[in-house]
This record gives structure tokens, sequence and C-alpha cells, in this order.
């Protein structure tokens, strides 16, 4: 019995389409990183990208627990000296909803090129709106 390896010309890649509203920040993240990998398909591999595309929609809709919407900081630097900028999860939703889930998502992928472009196939809208429907995403079953 030889072992197979999926390679990168026979994977057929789905469209698939969830609605933020209500569900907890990490949780969604993990079901989202979960498909952006492929882990649900029976021929994962985790030297190939195999993962489908996945669009996130009502993302200010959002819901954290405990006090994190003050407790949570984002950092970033713009590569100067004092650069440091910090944000609270309630600012980061009001000015940049669809930042939050990138970077919940962002953390639970590979650090490597495999994962940059894992995670090229996730699409986030602040609103209920895309323009995506040419693909015809499927909901995403939980």
């Amino acid at each position: 019995m030889k072992t197979y390896v999926t390679k990168p010309s026979e994977v057929e890649r789905e469209w698939f389409i969830v609605d933020a509203e209500g569900k907890t920040l990490g949780r969604l993240a993990t079901r989202i990183a979960h498909v952006l990998r492929g882990k649900h398909k029976p021929n994962y591999s985790p030297a190939v990208d195999v993962g489908d595309y996945v669009i996130v929609i009502n993302a200010e809709k959002v819901r954290v627990t405990g006090r994190k919407l003050d407790q949570k900081i984002y950092y970033r630097h713009s590569g100067y000296p004092g650069g440091l900028k910090e944000i609270t999860l309630r600012e980061q939703l009001v000015k940049h909803p669809t930042r939050v889930i990138e970077h919940a998502v962002r953390g639970m992928l590979p650090k490597n090129a495999l994962g940059r472009r894992m995670f090229k196939k996730l699409r986030v809208y602040a609103g209920p709106d895309h323009p995506h429907q040419a693909q015809r995403p499927r909901p995403l079953e939980w």
C-alpha cells in the first residue's frame, strides 16, 4: 500500500460564508482557520494548501466574553522611534471591525509562506453585503 500525497493541482476549492453576528470571536476564528487550512477534507496534507475560501459577514457584530472589550489591546508599530500605537478591542470594532477577525484568524495559521497563502483566501466584511455572489458560497456548517 502506498502513501497518498495531495498535489496542489488536484485541490478543488469551495466557497463558504459565515455570519459572525452573535458568535464568539475565538470560537469563530478557530473554525475559520480550520477550513482555511483544509483540515475538514479527507485529502488534508500539512505541507499543501488544500483549504477553501471563507467569506465572513457582519464582522462588526462579533461577540467577546468577559471584559475583553476594554482589556484586550492591539499593538502596531510605525517603524519610527516612539511609534508604538495601541488600540483597545472596543475602539478597533468601531474603527476597523474587519481587522479583529483577521488578526484572530492569522494567529491560528502557520507562520510561514504557506500560512500567508492560506490567509489570502479569507474575505471579511463589516456589514451583511459582499461582492462574491458569483462564487455561490455555501453556509459553513457548525
